[in-house]
């Protein structure tokens, strides 16, 4: 079974997190959500999450992919971590996935995950970046890396980490089971 991290920080857009965090765990795949520091992490709009462990014990596992959920300033409390940027250099270096949705793809970029590579983010968070192109699409997968736009693009950006880490198939029978029209 894979294993994912989802790093949770003050300030992050929940829509984005529950969506990942769930969709992934009816899947079957094993995710450890992590706060920056400890205790409840209160998001973008004051719903409180409470993290399976803090990041220090978090990273003294392995994972298969880290997802980085958007919004505002949690995106940049994660660009901020030291421990999040060396986190996701040796998930490259190590040829494992690193997905990152609305201004989190900043993060992946800041830890040069993004160089020559298509992304997509929130409008405007990586209109400025040299080295990545940037796309409009709801959804982009270059290689290893995935990023998505935004809180619309949620549950389409987690079906495709489904996809990605347990298959096709699998994909269906998750999307199927959400009643999507």
């Amino acid at each position: 079974m894979a294993k994912v991290l989802v790093p949770l920080a003050e300030g992050c857009e929940e829509l984005e997190a529950v969506t990942i965090i769930d969709l992934l765990r009816r899947a079957g795949i094993g995710v450890v959500t992590a706060g920056l520091k400890p205790g409840i992490v209160q998001a973008s709009r004051g719903v409180q999450l409470v993290p399976d462990v803090t990041l220090d014990v978090a990273l003294q596992d392995s994972y298969d992919m880290v997802v980085l959920p958007g919004g505002m300033p949690g995106a940049t409390h994660l660009k901020d971590d030291a421990r999040i940027i060396e986190l996701l250099k040796k998930m490259a270096a190590d040829g494992k996935y690193t997905a990152a949705i609305c201004a989190a793809p900043m993060v992946l970029a800041e830890a040069g995950v993004l160089e020559g590579r298509q992304a997509t983010s929130y409008p405007g968070f990586l209109d400025a970046l040299p080295g990545v192109i940037v796309s409009t699409a709801a959804v982009v997968q270059d290689g290893k890396v995935l990023t998505s736009r935004g809180p619309g693009t949620a549950m389409d950006f987690a079906l495709a980490l489904v996809e990605v880490l347990a298959g096709r198939d699998k994909r269906q029978q998750v999307e199927a089971a959400l009643v999507r029209l």
